[in-house]
């Protein structure tokens, strides 16, 4: 696919849970990395979180591992194959496993850091709330196959 071919996101329309996402932003901060160990594997893991955006809003991106010394403050980069999650609530971008950031010649003169998606509180529902589950259906009385089968 050629580089005409890609979608570019603008920071100002990202929600919670949006997967493939591209997209050209400015990096405001990056904050120092911090180790932090994983669940799954047990092994320990870089962090770090950078303030990024264009002129449409801002959001925190987690850095991990080698990601973590790799920007600095007011370059711009392109993220590929990003996706957003909720931690705590805040709105996070985060790159996938098969996502990219790379250095890019691009100018954005201003980033809209009063429009920070990540400072608004968002409320996750726990699948434990619900009463059988979001998607099953309750059944009808009197519809069981073994009632069906006796009449």
């Amino acid at each position: 696919m050629g580089e005409a071919a890609i979608e570019y996101t603008k920071v100002g329309n990202l929600k919670p849970n949006f997967v493939d996402v591209n997209a050209i932003v400015k990096v405001v901060s990056v904050g120092s990395p911090r180790t932090v160990v994983s669940r799954r594997s047990g092994r320990e893991h870089r962090i770090a979180e950078a303030l990024v955006g264009d002129e449409t809003g801002s959001v925190v991106l987690t850095l991990r591992d080698e990601m973590t010394n790799m920007l600095g403050a007011d370059e711009v980069i392109e993220i590929r194959g990003g996706y957003t999650t909720l931690y705590k609530g805040s709105l996070r971008l985060n790159v996938g496993r098969d996502g990219d950031i790379r250095k890019v010649d691009v100018e954005i003169a201003n980033v809209n850091t009063k429009n920070n998606l990540s400072q608004i509180t968002h409320i996750q529902i726990p699948w434990k709330s619900y009463e059988t589950g979001p998607f099953r259906k309750k059944r009808r009385r009197g519809t069981s196959i073994k009632r069906r089968r006796r009449r």
